[in-house]
């Protein structure tokens, strides 16, 4: 297994790991979304790939911050085939996404993570890879009423 930036023909394969990670899409929407990502000078997606397939994915991106000098990397997704998880994948891209972080300048790696029953694995994944739990995550949901249209 390797790892390397994610590439347009990586699609098919990651279209398989977003519906792994409760998010089906398709190819005409994944494409057009990963397009996009691409073009934002910020974010990054790296693959895991074995036997010429994806079968684990990390996207994340540059933080910086408006109280002080610096910048953290957050990890905005990561999944890994349902097929390979507890083979190390996950882990690799966790450490990998680390190390290239801190090459450039990052002062820490962070992530966000839902609070249900269904996310305990991964809570415990992460903790295991020495992330803490600093606080909450707060939303609100904007429909087109509350945006004035």
């Amino acid at each position: 297994m390797f790892i390397r930036s994610y590439e347009q023909q990586d699609v098919e394969a990651v279209i398989e790991l977003m519906a792994d990670l409760g998010y089906p899409t398709n190819k005409e929407a994944l494409s057009a979304r990963m397009e996009k990502i691409a073009s934002i000078p910020s974010y990054y997606t790296f693959v895991a790939v074995r036997d010429g397939q994806a079968v684990g994915m990390i996207g994340c991106r540059d933080i910086f911050y408006y109280e002080e000098d610096g910048m953290v990397v957050q990890i905005s997704l990561l999944v890994t085939k349902q097929s390979e998880q507890g083979s190390g994948i996950g882990t690799a891209l966790v450490a990998y996404t680390e190390q290239w972080a801190r090459e450039r300048g990052a002062s820490a790696l962070y992530l966000t993570s839902g609070i249900k029953e269904s996310r305990k694995k991964a809570h415990a994944f992460y903790e295991a890879r020495g992330f803490d739990i600093t606080g909450y995550r707060f939303v609100k949901k904007l429909t087109m009423h509350e945006l004035g249209n």
